[in-house]
C-alpha cells in the first residue's frame, strides 16, 4: 500500500513533507523525531490510518491505540513543559524583585517596585493594584497609591508602550518612579481618598485578611455578605484579590488587585504566586518607612541642636551686652555728678563776668565742652538702658512711627524729604521695643550725619509670610551734572567710635531679627532691611494679644 505521509520513510526531501520548516532541516534524516514532531499531527497520516483500518489489517486497531496514546503523552509533556517554563519565569521574576527590594530604597521607590511587579506583564499581569498603608498610630488603613489604567483606551496605550520599550522589571519600576508616580497618585486620587478603613473594625474584610494573615479572593463582591458595599462600589469590580502585608507581626497594609479591564479570571496559582511576593514587599515597606522616620528624627534633632547653639550664643551675647550696659551706667553715674558741678559753676561765673574779661572765652569753652560731655553721658545711659531686655508684644507700626516722628522733629528746618509708609493691620510681635528703637535711632542718626541736611529718608513696614519687614532707605541729594552728594562709608569703615556703636547695634538686631541686611541703594544711598519674626521661639498656638499703646 502506498502511504501519503512520510511516517514510514527513513529519509525524506522537502517535496515529500511540505510541513517541515527550513529551520528544521534535521528532521529530514530522523524518522523518530519527525514522527513525534510532525507526523502525529499530520492530516496525511490520518488518511493513512483510515485506509489502514479499511484494509482490514489486524495491526490497524493496535496502531491507532498507540498513536492516540503517544498524542496524549505528547500533550501532557507539552503542558508540563509550559508549566515548568512558567514556574522558571516566576522564579526568575521573584528573584529579580527580591534583589531589587533588598537594595536601599526610599518608600516611594519601594511602592513603585511593588505595584509595578503586580501589574506589569513581566510580573503578575494584574490590570490594577491599590496599596493601603497603616498610619503611624496604627489606627487606620489609608489609600496611598494606585497603579493601572482607568479605561480600555488607556490600557491599550500602556500595553503598546510596554511592548515598544521592552523594559526589564527593574527598568519599568524606575521609569514609573521617575515619570509616572505623581501622575498615578493624582489619577486615582478620588478612589484613594475613599479607601480608608479603621483597623479597629475587625469585621471588615480587609482587617480579616490581616488578622488571618492570608490572601482573600473576593468573588461576586456586590452580593458577598462579607464585603462592605462601599468597598465594592469604590472598586467597581465583582472580583478582586486582597493581599495582606505583614512584617514581623506588624500590620503594614494591604494590596487590592483586580482585572478591571480584561476581566481575566484570577486563578489559585495567581493567588499563591502573589502571596509569595507579599512577604518581601511588606519587609521592604517597613524598612523604608523606618528609614524615613529615622531621617526625619535626625533632621529634627539637628534643627533642635542648631537652635540650642543659637540660643546659647544669644545668651552669651546678651550677658556681654548686659555687663557692658552695667559698666557703662556705673561709669556714667560716677562722672555725671562732678561734671554737673563743673558745668554749673562755669555757667554761674560766666553770667557774672564782664564782656571784656579775658577769662570769658575760657569759661565759654568749659561750658560748651561740659554740655557735650553731658550729652555723651545721656547717650551712654540711654544705651545702658537699651541693652537690658524688655520683651513684650509690640505694634511695629507704633515703634517705627514714633522713631520717624522724633527724627523728623529734631531735623525740622533742614531740606530733607521724609517719607513714611506703614502697612495697615500688622499683627503685634514679641520683641524688645527699647533695643529695636535704640538701634534704628542710631542708624538714622549716623546716616543723617553722613548725608547732611539734604536728601530723602524713607521708612516703611510690610507683612511677609513669616515676618514683618522694616525698610529704611537713605538717598543723598545730587548736585549739578553728575556731581555726587554724600558718599556712605561701607559697614566697618566708620570712625572708631561710630563703628563700635553700629557694631553693637548690629549684634542687637541680629539677635532679634530673622534677618538684617545692609545694601547699597541708588548711586550713593543705603538700604537697611530688618525682618522681625511673627512668632517667638516655641510659640505655636498663642494668639496675638495686641501691642502696647
Amino acid at each position: 500500500m502506498e502511504w501519503k505521509c512520510c511516517w514510514a520513510t527513513e529519509e525524506v526531501t522537502g517535496s515529500e513533507c511540505p510541513f517541515i520548516e527550513p529551520c528544521e532541516a534535521d528532521l529530514y534524516v530522523s524518522l523518530e523525531r519527525r514522527f513525534i514532531a510532525k507526523c502525529l499531527e499530520c492530516p496525511r497520516m490520518e488518511e493513512d490510518l483510515g485506509r489502514l483500518s479499511e484494509s482490514g489489517q489486524p495491526a490497524a486497531p493496535l496502531l491507532r491505540i498507540l498513536v492516540d496514546e503517544i498524542r496524549r503523552q505528547k500533550a501532557r509533556m507539552d503542558s508540563m513543559s509550559a508549566f515548568l517554563d512558567n514556574m522558571n519565569m516566576e522564579a526568575r521574576f521573584l528573584h529579580e524583585i527580591g534583589v531589587v527590594l533588598q537594595t536601599p530604597l526610599g518608600l516611594d521607590e519601594v511602592l513603585s517596585v511593588a505595584l509595578t511587579a503586580f501589574t506589569a506583564g513581566k510580573g503578575f499581569g494584574m490590570n490594577r493594584a491599590f496599596l493601603l498603608l497603616a498610619d503611624k498610630e496604627r489606627r487606620f488603613l489609608k489609600g496611598t497609591l494606585g497603579v493601572g489604567p482607568r479605561d480600555y483606551q488607556e490600557a491599550w496605550e500602556i500595553w503598546d508602550e510596554v511592548s515598544r520599550n521592552d523594559f526589564s522589571l527593574k527598568e519599568m519600576a524606575k521609569h514609573f518612579f521617575d515619570m509616572k508616580l505623581s501622575a498615578e497618585k493624582d489619577k486615582f486620587h478620588d478612589i484613594l481618598e475613599q479607601l480608608t478603613v479603621s483597623l479597629g473594625d475587625q469585621s471588615h474584610i480587609l482587617n480579616k485578611a490581616l488578622l488571618e494573615r492570608r490572601p482573600i479572593l473576593v468573588e461576586d463582591a456586590s452580593k458577598n455578605p462579607d464585603v462592605d458595599p462601599l468597598l465594592a462600589r469604590i472598586l467597581g469590580v465583582d472580583t478582586f484579590l486582597i493581599l495582606p502585608l505583614i512584617s514581623r507581626n506588624r500590620r503594614i497594609g494591604v494590596i487590592l488587585a483586580d482585572n478591571f479591564i480584561t476581566r481575566r479570571q484570577i486563578t489559585a496559582q495567581d493567588v499563591k504566586s502573589m502571596e509569595t511576593l507579599t512577604f518581601p514587599v511588606a519587609f521592604a515597606i517597613e524598612r523604608a518607612s523606618l528609614y524615613e522616620r529615622l531621617h526625619e528624627d535626625l533632621r529634627k534633632l539637628t534643627r533642635a541642636n542648631t537652635k540650642l547653639l543659637e540660643q546659647q550664643e544669644l545668651i552669651v551675647r546678651m550677658e556681654k551686652l548686659a555687663l557692658l550696659g552695667k559698666i557703662t551706667s556705673s561709669i556714667s553715674h560716677s562722672i555725671r555728678n562732678p561734671l554737673m558741678v563743673i558745668g554749673g559753676f562755669a555757667r554761674s561765673l560766666l553770667r557774672d563776668i564782664p564782656p571784656d574779661d579775658p577769662k570769658k572765652e575760657s569759661l565759654e569753652t568749659i561750658v560748651r565742652e561740659a554740655r557735650l560731655l553731658e550729652d555723651a553721658l545721656n547717650e551712654a545711659l540711654s544705651y545702658a538702658d537699651s541693652v537690658l531686655p524688655a520683651l513684650d508684644r509690640w505694634d511695629v507700626n507704633q515703634l517705627v512711627g514714633n522713631v520717624f516722628r522724633e527724627v523728623r522733629r529734631n531735623l525740622a528746618g533742614d531740606r530733607m524729604n521724609f517719607i513714611l509708609e506703614l502697612s495697615p493691620d500688622l499683627p503685634a510681635i514679641y520683641t524688645d521695643y527699647r533695643q529695636i528703637a535704640y538701634c534704628i535711632k542710631k542708624l538714622l542718626r549716623y546716616n543723617m550725619e553722613v548725608m547732611g541736611s539734604e536728601g530723602e529718608l524713607y521708612m516703611g513696614t510690610s507683612l511677609e509670610p513669616d515676618c514683618i519687614l522694616i525698610e529704611i532707605r537713605f538717598s543723598p541729594e545730587q548736585h549739578g551734572d553728575g556731581e555726587d552728594g554724600a558718599v556712605f562709608p561701607r559697614l566697618g569703615e566708620e570712625d572708631e567710635t561710630k563703628g563700635m556703636e553700629l557694631s553693637i547695634c548690629r549684634v542687637i538686631l541680629e539677635n532679634y531679627c530673622k534677618s538684617f541686611n545692609v545694601e547699597e541703594y541708588g548711586r550713593n544711598g543705603r538700604r537697611y532691611s530688618l525682618r522681625l519674626p511673627l512668632k517667638k521661639e516655641g510659640e505655636d498656638h498663642e494668639q496675638d494679644s495686641g501691642g502696647r499703646r
